[in-house]
């Protein structure tokens, strides 16, 4: 599938979500609409959220995510074993940020491929810079927005397995688990692979 063409910084509310991707996942492949999903989530309070309107909000972002990604990839998300379903959660989160996308492959594939397994604040920095200089969006963005999503990313990592902690300063050479891949190739996405650390 194409990469996602625009830049969102509605990843500094939207964020990794695993377990509420996971739960609203689950509601996907139940069979449930998108509609009668967020009604759920207001009224049954799946997303356990303090507020009516803030169950909404992140339903439907969940929901756009699982949307750009395909009835497969939302099963795995459902179904598979914590793991595997948080690695299915990130590439569900590259199909629908092309921040995330473009990070993942820029950045943390590019390491992969050189096997340079250092990893810190000047590498993020350096990314940041680069689509600052290439894409007026970006450039736009304030300071504190761009710190957000920089802390975002490197929780996202350390969810994933990727880092041990936010302070790490080297990656773990993740694995690929086969429900993942399968997706990814039947996508026609191999340019993702290198981002989880595989390459066939």
């Amino acid at each position: 599938m194409p990469a996602p063409q625009e830049y969102k910084a509605t990843i500094t509310r939207e964020k990794f979500l695993y377990f509420e991707t996971r739960v609203i996942a689950k509601y996907k492949t139940d069979g449930y609409s998108d509609e009668e999903i967020i009604r759920l989530a207001v009224e049954e309070n799946l997303l356990q959220m303090p507020t009516e309107k803030s169950s909404k909000l992140l339903a439907a972002g969940c929901l756009r995510k699982l949307n750009c990604s395909g009835e497969a990839l939302t099963a795995v998300i459902a179904n598979a074993p914590s793991d595997i379903a948080k690695q299915a959660n990130l590439y569900a989160m590259m199909n629908y940020n092309r921040l995330v996308w473009d990070f993942m492959i820029l950045v943390i594939g590019r390491k992969f491929q050189e096997y340079d397994l250092s990893f810190g604040k000047k590498d993020v920095n350096a990314f940041f810079s680069m689509l600052q200089e290439q894409n007026p969006q970006v450039a736009e963005w304030s300071e504190s927005t761009i710190q957000r999503i920089r802390n975002i990313l490197v929780k996202m990592l350390v969810d994933t397995g990727y880092l041990d902690e936010a302070e790490s300063e080297y990656l773990n050479r993740v694995f690929l688990f086969d429900e993942v891949k399968d997706i990814i190739i039947a996508n026609a996405d191999e340019i993702v692979l290198p981002a989880f650390n595989c390459f066939i």
